[in-house]
């Protein structure tokens, strides 16, 4: 008996199993190729995450990124169900929006017996609900007839475990790998197990219900036979285990459920939402909330926004600054936890093969195989220059916010430490400004946000050398100077306060002699290692709006050259101008645009009051949200010039949901309404507020200012706006200008 099943040649190239595919080098290219086209689905719970196909499918794909990953290391390399030994066809395919599941609904193709048709096309129903909680995975399967007839058919769920590190997955090549044990299988459970050189094992447990008709160590059958409207349903349970790490057991699967559903129920209770006449708009902003919310994880020290899934799921200092900047106005207490862990994790010796010296704020953080074994540096890596000015920047920001001095008290010391890094390993030469230089090979040759290995050059693209000093550092550290010298001040440390305030001053004044190039109308991206200006046109420059350094003048001329034609794809700005030598619309730092970077940016235009010019930024962010799947703003996109009817093109292999890409819609929303709130005076200001042509009115709901909150409606006039404070709990007042 010959079965055939209706489908899509495409979707038989993944599975190998049929033999209906080639195994040659040009077959696995095209596959690969297609892979970077693919929607990806991702979940992430705490140190858990998952990357599966828009199936809900988990392909073995060489160079593919979809897995089960826990704490670094990927548990599940392979889950793909298939009905009769062909993959079923696609209907739809979601992450919820509170990003609490993935549903995935799927049915029948044609089915044929020896040329005869034995079942039509979508006569049955297939659910696949998964959700991730800890480190366990719960898949919901639901079969349900829809036929007048009664069906039979075989359920195959298809497993592997690699246990590659993340950083494996990402490319990098190993000289030695562990021992994968021999799997344990027993009635409706299977155990795989790998003992890494670390000398710890890990160890997938997955356990199916009801028992399966046959099972082996990479294969559970089920044999389904449904009445006309009969349902049935096959639940999978896939735990995480780590030998060094204490173990959560799965849950029923009603409780699980019932748990995820209570986190995100007391999130939305406690949080400030927006919303507004804008139906896509708000879709934007609750996806950026519920991304947010999957992103931030609970540590010892408090909630911490890690920073992407799937390269960056752990906690990145620049990153975790960032983000938490960018809600700060709506959601203190992540800087709160920020800060906290950024503190705690400072470094105090000098670490070469790290880039740690005392005082120096941590880049990031990694708990897999190969930073146990230190086969790369990134462990506890301290390669960043700005993450240590940010950090006591926030600090400052953090308490104009809450007007929280106990907490300002006990990081103090980490402030004095950071600052004393910044005027000696900083600034080894002396000469003001912060430059980085890497340690070791393996570091990182570019110490920035733009960390690419091209991302810093002059203008006719020549590399960059030397000690660098980038343009937006120096930003940073004017702010952390100014915030120094303003919590000295109110710490009662007048003599250092001062001290800060001349800091902060004296950077100012040589930062505008020595960055700004006149022929360009902009800063330069950096100094070279001889003190040479790399005169790039880039938007590093538009941090020194955020940071404050720029003088008024040249903030206006600096906004008008990342608004030009060159700069401003009709999207976002742009990384680099479209003139620059080294610009490539599909670069990662040279052509693409960030939604972190055009956030900070409009924040620093509002600052100078040109809203119209942030407002600009902002309804291209808003435009091109419309465009992504789910509403949710990737990592980067790539920086073409927008054209009629088409929309943004996407970059491949983009981190999404990122952190500081969620949250930059909550500072562009700032940035265009003038938000400032003074948690010490209980006040908050809306200075010079607009709205973007996309939005007639918008509502604030639950700002919280210490114990007092409130709801503020902002409704667009013909030349103004008109505000109305409504709900206001413990008298907070609302002032505009």
């Amino acid at each position: 008996m010959k079965v055939l099943v209706g489908c899509d040649r495409d979707d038989l190239r993944n599975y190998p199993e049929t033999n209906m595919r080639k195994q040659n080098d040009d077959a696995q290219h095209i596959v690969s190729a297609e892979r970077t086209a693919d929607r990806v689905r991702s979940l992430k719970h705490g140190d858990t995450f998952a990357v599966f196909d828009h199936y809900g499918d988990i392909r073995p794909i060489e160079a593919g990124e979809e897995g089960l990953y826990y704490d670094g290391t990927r548990f599940l390399s392979c889950l793909k169900l298939d009905l009769n030994g062909f993959r079923p066809l696609l209907l739809g395919s979601t992450v919820r929006d509170d990003n609490d599941q993935l549903i995935v609904t799927l049915t029948n193709p044609d089915w044929f017996v020896d040329g005869q048709l034995q079942l039509s096309a979508n006569s049955l129903h297939i659910s696949r609900k998964t959700f991730l909680l800890d480190s366990v995975c719960y898949l919901e399967i639901q079969l349900e007839n829809y036929s007048f007839q009664s069906v039979d058919t075989n359920l195959s769920i298809h497993f592997a475990a690699d246990y590659r590190d993340i950083y494996e997955v990402r490319g990098m090549t190993r000289k030695g790998r562990g021992k994968y044990m021999t799997p344990c299988v027993i009635e409706n459970k299977v155990s795989l197990s790998y003992l890494g050189l670390d000398i710890e094992r890990r160890t997938t447990a997955i356990t199916f219900t009801p028992h399966p008709a046959e099972i082996s160590e990479s294969r559970a059958d089920f044999r389904i036979s449904l009445l006309s409207r009969e349902t049935q349903r096959v639940l999978v349970t896939v735990a995480c285990k780590r030998a060094r790490r204490s173990y959560m057991p799965p849950l029923r699967l009603s409780q699980a459920r019932a748990r995820v559903a209570m986190e995100v129920e007391q999130d939305k209770a406690s949080s400030c939402y927006l919303q507004s006449s804008n139906g896509q708009f708000n879709a934007w902003v609750n996806r950026s909330l519920s991304d947010i919310h999957m992103m931030i994880t609970p540590l010892p020290t408090g909630p911490y926004p890690y920073a992407g899934v799937p390269w960056f799921n752990t906690p990145f200092g620049r990153d975790g600054i960032i983000t938490a900047w960018e809600c700060l106005w709506m959601q203190p207490d992540v800087a709160k936890g920020v800060l906290a862990y950024l503190a705690t994790t400072q470094a105090v010796d000098v670490i070469p093969e790290q880039d740690a010296e005392p005082g120096k704020i941590v880049h990031e953080t990694r708990s897999g195989e190969m930073a146990a074994l230190k086969e790369m540096p990134f462990g506890r890596y301290y390669g960043s220059a700005d993450a240590t000015p940010l950090f006591v920047a926030l600090v400052g920001a953090y308490y104009e916010r809450t007007g929280d001095i106990a907490f300002v008290k006990t990081v103090w010391p980490n402030i004095l430490s950071a600052l004393e890094w910044m005027t000696t390993f900083g600034d080894k030469d002396g000469d003001g400004f912060l430059e980085y230089e890497r340690h070791c090979d393996t570091g990182l040759i570019h110490q920035g946000w733009k960390d690419s290995d091209d991302a810093v050059f002059h203008h006719d693209g020549t590399p960059a050398q030397g000690a660098i000093a980038m343009c937006e550092v120096q930003g940073y550290a004017y702010a952390a100077y100014k915030a120094a010298g303003m919590l000295a001040e109110v710490l009662g440390h007048s003599t250092e306060a001062s001290l800060f305030v001349r800091r902060a001053e004296t950077l100012r004044s040589i930062f505008n002699e020595s960055f700004w190039c006149e022929e360009l109308s902009t800063y330069a991206m950096a100094l070279d290692g001889e003190k040479r200006r790399c005169c790039v046109v880039s938007s590093n420059a538009g941090h020194s709006l955020f940071a404050g350094i720029a003088t008024q003048e040249r903030a206006e001329r600096v906004a008008q050259t990342l608004l030009a034609v060159e700069s401003y794809s009709g999207w976002g700005i742009r990384t680099i101008s479209s003139a620059e030598s080294r610009f490539n619309p599909m670069a990662y730092h040279n052509g693409s645009v960030w939604p972190h970077d055009n956030a900070l940016i409009a924040h620093g235009m509002a600052r100078y009051e040109l809203t119209q010019q942030a407002n600009l930024v902002f309804s291209g962010m808003f435009d091109a949200a419309i465009y992504f799947d789910l509403h949710r703003m990737p990592e980067l996109f790539c920086g073409f010039s927008k054209e009629d009817g088409e929309g943004p093109v996407l970059y491949p292999v983009a981190c999404a949901p990122q952190s500081w890409s969620a949250a930059s819609m909550f500072l562009l929303f700032q940035a265009c309404l003038g938000i400032q709130v003074d948690g010490i005076g209980k006040q908050v200001k809306l200075v010079r507020p607009t709205l973007p042509d996309f939005l007639n009115e918008v509502r604030i709901i639950n700002l919280q200012i210490g114990d007092s909150s409130l709801d503020i409606h902002v409704m667009k006039q013909r030349d103004s706006v008109e505000v109305t404070v409504k709900n206001a709990r413990n008298g907070p007042s609302v002032l505009c200008s």
